[in-house]
């Protein structure tokens, strides 16, 4: 075989084992998606009470990955209640850090109130909800992303001096 017979077949080569690389690469980052971010329908989700104390009232929102479910949440999630209308909702999310959860691993977020006015300062809200931070997973699969739960934790105050819900980041349980 002659010389540059020789360097196009090597060169082919080499540009074959290249092509073959970055496609194998490329296939494998897609069947391995690892920054995507938790939907709805990905976990299931409760609010769960908290200890209160000096009139300092606390829950979690508690996420758990449903089984084969890998996903991240990052910061504080928005959050809204219904029937209580003078209530502020104060995100504290910042610089928080990656939390990732799978198979039945769970993640929190705390909520923070008060409840020492009297029960004409108090409002009683009916659900809280939060909005998740992805409507569709890697799989294409759409879901509504605002996850309502009933609320059960009690009165909330509701005067001019104290009238917030301040939800936490999202933290590994």
């Amino acid at each position: 075989m002659n010389t540059g017979l020789r360097r196009f077949v090597a060169g082919t080569a080499v540009l074959g084992a290249t092509a073959a690389v970055v496609l194998t690469s490329a296939a494998a980052a897609s069947a391995m998606p690892t920054d995507f971010r938790c939907t709805s329908a990905q976990v299931d989700t409760t609010l769960v009470p908290g200890s209160p104390g000096a009139g300092q009232r606390y829950a979690q929102v508690k996420f758990t990955a449903k089984p084969g479910v890998t996903c991240n949440f990052q910061g504080s999630l928005p959050v809204s209640l219904a029937g209580a209308p003078g209530i502020t909702v104060v995100n504290e999310g910042g610089d928080a850090p990656l939390v990732t959860i799978s198979d039945g691993q769970s993640a929190t977020m705390l909520l923070h109130w008060t409840g020492i006015e009297s029960p004409a300062n108090q409002v009683q809200p009916a659900s809280v909800t939060v909005v998740a931070p992805s409507d569709t997973d890697p799989r294409g699969v759409t879901s509504d992303p605002h996850i309502t739960l009933p609320w059960n934790q009690g009165p909330m105050d509701d005067s001019a001096q104290a009238h917030e819900l301040i939800v936490g980041p999202v933290t590994a349980a």
